[in-house]
């Protein structure tokens, strides 16, 4: 018999000790048989209990983190209350010992000799973490916006880093993901590589455009790990947590790839409009640099999606039966291919006169249209506040509507929408588009891009329009009554774009123009 190595022995004798750890906590009033609960991964093991939740770091070693040792679990719990307190302070407490007195009976927190250590929480109903409500429910827009905004300041105090490692790490984390899948039973071969091909060929094409973000400024200490299932609504309001602690390289990334975790999870569970209403919050927020960095998206989304299919596919092995986490494992790798091959984009303009609903309609249209995670919307009101360096519901004067000013916020509309449909994006303008002029370029601005045009004219009597003026609040739009009266005598000359009748509910106008997405010949729908 080969003698056991003084490594091996020291790993079994952790494994032990956590073991009787974990015993201690299973009787305990965080077990189930005192009203706890026990969540196990495959890292880590969370204890709920009354108002309490204790994580202990799995004594073990794999080849993304080690926990092999008393006191790099206990490194690793510091870290983790450390990277997650910033964005997450209601939850996290502290690190504490479980401590064995000198009769041998084990603690939480007591006087002796500390043989494990784990993270002190706050307990929130796991019921309301984004992935349970996500499949329970629709979310809705004021949610969608509220993440969009957490996400958002998270990455604005992010350290900022070298991350010149980041790109080259990219290559790698594709070969581990083609790795794992070709060792899963019941998957397509012929799938997987071409999920490993054009993976790899986005890497090659997008090589300077990922070394120029990091240049920018964009590779940050970031979460790392924001699927939904690490957002939760506590006391009303998103927090991010459970951020990799393990290993900052890993951390390490552009804020985008960070932001595509949480977009394709929301298409994951088909929640593609609220990704949507979470990507264009997203970029209103943040800087105007990302326009011309939209490119690495569906590399990011896809490599996301095939990462949850990685650690589901293993966790489906480790289950008994397993089936509920392969088939899930699977619909994440499904999407992974169907993301990393977006087709053409679609440049959408929405015209009409004030209060035809133009900016309701351009958001649900937004939301539907392809790629994911669906198109980048570009409103006048928001570009001309832009340009006078105001807040977008700051009131305007009447001389910011001349002609001169108009023509510059339509010049800044084309040369936006330009930036994104070089990126491959789709896009949906939402101006007033009253002039054969601002109309014109728009068709031959698409065609420089490959993308297919669709012009959309929406039209609604006075009355209609006046009211939904007058119901306006928050809105980035100055328009009034005498403004839309004085819109009724406007001389709007040749229209080829598709008439809509917008007169009545938000959701008969999405449904006549979505119609137009997909045609081609302008149709008068009356």
């Amino acid at each position: 018999m080969t003698p056991q190595s003084s490594t091996d022995a020291a790993g079994v004798a952790e494994a032990d000790i956590q073991g009787r750890v974990l015993d201690f906590l299973d009787r305990s009033r965080f077990g189930a048989a005192n009203g706890g609960k026990r969540i196990d991964t495959h890292c880590s093991v969370v204890f709920l209990g009354g108002d309490r939740a204790l994580k202990i770091k799995r004594a073990v070693k794999l080849p993304f983190l080690d926990y092999s040792t008393l006191e790099k679990r206990r490194l690793a719990c510091e870290e983790e209350l450390k990277v997650n307190a910033g964005n997450a302070p209601e939850i996290y407490r502290r690190v504490v010992a479980i401590t064995q007195n000198g009769d041998g009976r084990l603690e939480i927190d007591g006087a002796g000799t500390a043989v494990e250590w784990a993270v002190e929480m706050v307990r929130f109903d796991e019921a309301q973490t984004l992935d349970h409500i996500a499949a329970a429910s629709v979310i809705d827009q004021s949610l969608a916006l509220a993440m969009a905004d957490t996400i958002l300041q998270s990455h604005d105090k992010a350290p900022r880093a070298d991350g010149k490692t980041w790109p080259d790490s990219i290559p790698g984390i594709i070969d581990r993901n083609t790795d794992r899948f070709h060792a899963v039973r019941g998957l397509d071969v012929a799938a997987i590589d071409r999920l490993d091909a054009a993976s790899h060929d986005h890497v090659t094409r997008l090589q300077s455009l990922l070394s120029r973000r990091v240049e920018q400024g964009f590779a940050r200490r970031c979460h790392g790990d924001l699927h939904l299932a690490n957002i939760a609504l506590v006391n009303g309001r998103p927090l991010l947590f459970d951020a990799i602690e393990f290993d900052p390289i890993i951390a390490t990334t552009d804020i985008l790839y960070d932001l595509a975790f949480t977009l394709m999870d929301l298409v994951h569970f088909g929640q593609a409009e609220a990704a949507n209403a979470l990507f264009n919050r997203y970029l209103a927020g943040a800087s105007e640099q990302h326009l011309d960095g939209l490119g690495v998206l569906p590399l990011f989304m896809s490599m996301r999606a095939a990462i949850r299919a990685h650690v589901l596919f293993t966790k489906s092995e480790q289950a008994a039966g397993g089936e509920a986490e392969w088939n899930e494992a699977k619909r994440y790798f499904d999407l992974a291919g169907r993301l990393i091959s977006p087709g053409p984009p679609l440049l959408v303009a929405v015209g009409g006169l004030s209060g035809t609903g133009k900016s309701v309609l351009a958001r649900g249209l937004a939301g539907i249209i392809e790629p994911l995670p669906g198109a980048v919307i570009i409103r006048s009101d928001v570009v001309r506040k832009r340009l006078f360096g105001v807040s977008e519901t700051t009131p305007l004067p009447e001389a910011a509507y001349q002609a001169d000013t108009t023509a510059r916020v339509y010049e800044m509309l084309s040369a936006t929408a330009q930036r994104v449909l070089s990126q491959g994006c789709s896009v949906v303008l939402d101006a007033a588009f009253l002039r054969e002029t601002e109309r014109a370029v728009l068709a031959d601005l698409a065609r420089q891009h490959d993308a297919r045009f669709v012009g959309l004219f929406l039209t609604a009597d006075l009355a209609t329009r006046v009211a939904r003026i007058e119901q306006r609040k928050h809105d980035a739009s100055d328009a009034t009554r005498d403004v839309a009266v004085k819109q009724q005598s406007f001389a709007i000359g040749a229209m080829d774009w598709h008439i809509v009748d917008a007169g009545g509910a938000p959701g008969d106008t999405l449904r006549r123009a979505r119609g137009f997405t997909a045609g081609s010949a302008p149709v008068d729908v009356r």
